[in-house]
């Protein structure tokens, strides 16, 4: 049986889109692009999940947007409104709420991959560094949505939050003042996370988000160093699997996956809204942030009040920016100017800063 040849007028569309777009050289990059198999391969998923996570992050996001109003006085009520009235309003708002959740957790989890396998070498340095600043987007995203639904527990928690700002060395104050609008939390302050949520930091992270995947495409996905010291040994290239449709498939299973996890928590464990601020009202108590903020929080209650004749809570967030510093600076101090990476040193310097995050963020919820 002969193949269907196009028509010629579906011959000149085609050409007349290609001179344009010239989508050959995509379609050619894509035939040619492979990705590394050995035993880790699976934690190059995480990056694709972090990604698709974001994008039902941006849809639920807008589709929230159509009834909430971000005063004090309506806030409240308009989401009361989405989930009380709204058709599927209330799936809506837990799915973008758990998506958030899973999107901070899964950018963690890629992030101690990458260490482990080691893909900040030369020349990823700058994708490491784009993927950190990532990350802290994903925080700013947490920290300001969640002050969003102006109900009691976030409210506390984003005067918790911005009191702790006041306490940074030399600029301290101001950035409160900036952060809460005024010297407290209120109209301004929402007014202004709200701004931030769906203005400042979508864009900040579309712009960096292109900026990654750019250099990402541009240098590939990184082999293990172990894998290409094991095929040099062997005199052969380290093993490939092609990125379309192999990987491709794999990563599409994995997104269907997360996308079952997600609908499950959702509708199985939807998330409450609590009830409205008070700003008049007493803190409720045990009151703690987000699980991404506990190991920080669970830290600064175990610092003394002084140390050394500085409030602890200054001691506390210099020893944070240090720590945060030296964990973005890992291309720089991780590898060595030939390229080999220092494994030891790395891997004992990922354990210990996983064990941290774990150990205190579990205390700090049980505390």
């Amino acid at each position: 049986m002969l193949p269907i040849q196009p028509s010629p007028r579906r011959k000149a569309i085609a050409a007349w889109f290609q001179d344009r777009l010239a989508w050959d050289s995509v379609r050619e990059f894509i035939a040619h692009k492979t990705v590394p198999v050995h035993s880790g391969t699976i934690w190059y998923a995480f990056g694709g999940i972090t990604l698709f996570l974001f994008v039902i992050q941006v849809v639920t996001g807008i589709l929230l947007l159509v009834y909430y109003r971000p005063t004090p006085s309506e806030a409240y009520e308009s989401v009361q409104f989405i989930v009380t009235r709204v058709a599927f309003g209330w799936l809506i708002r837990s799915i973008h709420i758990w998506s958030a959740n899973l999107l901070i957790l899964s950018a963690f989890v890629h992030m101690i991959s990458v260490a482990f396998l080691h893909a900040y070498r030369k020349p990823r340095e700058l994708v490491w560094l784009s993927g950190i600043v990532l990350l802290a987007l994903a925080l700013g995203f947490g920290f300001s949505g969640y002050l969003l639904p102006w109900n009691t527990i976030s409210f506390f928690a984003t005067k918790v939050g911005t009191d702790m700002a006041t306490f940074i060395p030399w600029m301290g104050s101001t950035v409160g003042r900036y952060l809460r609008g005024g010297d407290a939390v209120g109209g301004a302050t929402l007014t202004r996370f709200f701004g931030f949520h769906v203005a400042v930091l979508p864009a900040l992270t579309s712009l960096f988000l292109l900026f990654h995947l750019g250099l990402v495409q541009k240098f590939g996905i990184s082999t293990p160093p172990w894998v290409e010291k094991r095929s040099r040994g062997a005199g052969t290239r380290p093993p490939q699997m092609p990125f379309f449709p192999d990987f491709f498939l794999h990563e599409l299973m994995v997104w269907y996956g997360a996308l079952a996890l997600l609908g499950i928590l959702a509708a199985v464990f939807p998330w409450e809204l609590g009830q409205k601020a008070d700003a008049f009202a007493s803190a409720p108590a045990g009151i703690r942030p987000e699980w991404y903020f506990l190991a920080p929080f669970y830290t600064l209650k175990l610092i003394p009040g002084h140390v050394a004749g500085m409030e602890g809570e200054v001691v506390g967030l210099l020893g944070f920016g240090l720590l945060a510093f030296w964990w973005a600076a890992l291309p720089f101090w991780g590898a060595r100017p030939d390229g080999t990476v220092r494994s030891k040193l790395v891997t004992g310097g990922a354990v210990a800063f996983l064990a941290y995050l774990s150990t205190f963020s579990l205390l700090g919820y049980l505390r």
